[in-house]
């Protein structure tokens, strides 16, 4: 039987010629398998419902068209109800809109870089809310830099243009911020904002570089202004390095930047937690504990051994939970991991349970809400439901799985070859750009189950 060997998506996400280490998309768009452009509006009915289960096993099966892949996103996040109408869903898109204005012109009014197409990436304000004024600082900071993040020689000219403009954007930067304290001591809530915003500057220069949609100043400035707007309005959180990395995405899928940063929000809700700092902990560390808690049920010897070595706290796991994979797969496969996990744990209460905590005021990740149809439910979170699996914080994210996958993988090599943790991260790291997102997806759905029916015996 002929088979569809696939058409490479790697021509969607343009890499920038002189980076030839970038590892290839083993993501292909297959035609019966993919999501395509044809299936997805035969999704809807003429009023604008969406059949989410079909939908949902056509993702899981094949992925999501890159063409396709930002609205459908905003289903997977829960920004949308797919029961809902085109009508209603265009009012609920013009009123996220007139929002995500008003929320950035209040940052604009606070420091006007917001919404200028620039952004800064040297501190312009102490802890105590006094402007930096010196130039030595600015100038360094950006010199600093040197030609390129991602070590390419062929840099140098644009980015020592770069680093000209910045030290420009800085030093008026400066200016504002002495007009600013002019008029008496500045919050403590915008103080605490506005030290954040030079390090989302030097994080949005780093991020993606491989591509050529990053060459775009006007990219990068809006990736730095969705940020400096999430940084406001969650006081909570504020900006924490890697969220430019979770971010990024949305800006190359959908055109629009409010609804860029919706979808950003509504990625956040689930992952926040990760990113909560206390006096002594960050939030990523609970799931590292489960990690650990799983591997020590579907793979002792494993655990035993890493135990061993002195990485029972599972530290050398951090990043692939804090930004999903981002730095595993490439580019293109991770995209492809994220929305097949979405999909897998896609819960219809989302959205209703999203939008009523956005008409509160309040933020907070998922949670329960109306009973549906289990139908309606992707195949990980029925699974946690046939099983009744919960801890006190809830069911544990696929993301935690997905991590165990990758471990008992490679169990082996680990299990002979590691003598130490810089062994197990040599290890880990070798894998960048070879993880198959498919593979590894089906291989936390097989450790879920385990795990599920160890634990109820246990």
């Amino acid at each position: 039987m002929w088979r569809d060997p696939g058409q490479p998506a790697d021509s969607y996400y343009q890499v920038r010629p002189e980076c030839t280490d970038v590892p290839k998309s083993k993501f292909k768009i297959k035609a019966g398998r993919t999501l395509s452009s044809r299936k997805w509006q035969a999704a809807f009915t003429p009023e604008g419902y969406l059949d989410i289960s079909k939908t949902l096993s056509r993702i899981y099966r094949g992925g999501i068209h890159p063409s396709i892949r930002g609205e459908v996103w905003e289903f997977l996040l829960g920004c949308y109800d797919p029961k809902s109408t085109f009508d209603e869903r265009d009012q609920i898109r013009q009123r996220r809109r007139v929002q995500y204005v008003r929320w950035k012109e209040e940052c604009r009014q606070i420091f006007p870089v917001v919404g200028s197409g620039k952004f800064i990436t040297a501190p312009v304000i102490t802890e105590d809310g006094q402007p930096i004024q010196e130039p030595l600082v600015i100038l360094e900071t950006n010199q600093d830099r040197g030609p390129s993040q991602d070590g390419n020689s062929a840099e140098i000219g644009s980015s020592h243009a770069y680093a000209t403009n910045q030290s420009r954007t800085n030093a008026s930067c400066s200016e504002m911020v002495k007009e600013l304290t002019s008029h008496g001591p500045l919050d403590q809530k915008v103080i605490q904002w506005m030290l954040t915003l030079h390090q989302i500057g030097l994080d949005v220069h780093r991020t993606d570089r491989t591509l050529v949609f990053y060459e775009k100043q006007e990219n990068l400035s809006k990736l730095w202004d969705i940020l400096a707007v999430y940084a406001w309005i969650d006081t909570d959180v504020g900006y924490c390095q890697g969220m430019s990395d979770l971010c990024s995405p949305m800006i190359m899928l959908l055109e629009d930047e409010a609804d860029a940063f919706w979808c950003f929000e509504r990625l956040m809700r689930r992952l926040r937690g990760n990113f909560r700092c206390t006096g002594r902990t960050v939030g990523v560390e609970t799931q590292l504990s489960n990690l650990a808690e799983i591997t020590q049920v579907i793979d002792p010897k494993l655990h035993q051994h890493l135990d061993a070595l002195g990485g029972g706290d599972y530290l050398f796991a951090f990043r692939m939970l804090m930004v999903l994979f981002r730095r595993e797969f490439s580019f293109c496969d991770s995209l492809y991991l994220w929305e097949m996990m979405w999909a897998l744990e896609y819960d219809p209460d989302l959205f209703s349970v999203y939008e009523e905590l956005e008409l509160n005021g309040e933020k907070q990740e998922g949670s329960k809400g109306r009973v549906k149809s289990i139908r309606h439910y992707g195949k990980f979170e029925r699974e946690n439901m046939k099983n009744g699996a919960a801890n006190s914080e809830g069911p544990l994210p696929m993301s935690i799985f997905l991590v165990a996958s990758v471990l008992k993988d490679k169990s082996s090599k680990l299990l002979h070859e590691a003598r130490g943790l810089d062994d197990v991260v040599r290890i880990l790291n070798d894998m960048t750009g070879n993880l198959d997102a498919k593979k590894a997806c089906s291989g936390a759905m097989k450790l879920h189950r385990k795990y599920l029916k160890k634990a109820k015996k246990a």
